[in-house]
This record gives structure tokens, sequence and C-alpha cells, in this order.
């Protein structure tokens, strides 16, 4: 199994100490891989809105959320 894998079943857990911790975590990876498939598609002319149609938010979500970090 996975680290990812493991956090799945972690977060299911009934141990409210675990699972929340899991959560933590997989927000954090969660979070880490946006920023990185957001960066791809900028630097592969993709516009802010359809990266924000992809991710399901609008266009102002989405640029005010990367749109420094896509400079970085």
């Amino acid at each position: 199994m996975d680290d990812t894998q493991g956090l799945a079943t972690a977060a299911g857990t009934a141990d409210p100490a675990t699972g929340l911790r899991a959560v933590a975590a997989l927000r954090k990876l969660v979070d880490r891989l946006e920023a990185l498939q957001v960066r791809h598609a900028r630097q592969q002319g993709w516009a802010w809105q359809a990266i924000a149609d992809a991710l399901g938010v609008t266009r102002q979500a989405v640029h005010q959320k990367h749109a420094r970090r896509t400079r970085e």
C-alpha cells in the first residue's frame, strides 16, 4: 500500500485524531498537486478560464489562488 492509499484508509478510520490528521495531509497533497497542474497548464498556454472550468471553480478564484505562484 502506498502512502496515499494509507492516508485515504486512515481518513476513514473511526479514530478522529488519526482521521483528521490524514484529512489534513490529503488536503496538503491536493493543494500541491493542484498548484503543479495549474503551473503546467499555464506553461502550455492554457487560459485561466480553461483551468477554472477543468477545476470546477471561477476564473477569478483560480487566478487569485495561483497567479503569483505561476510567475515564480
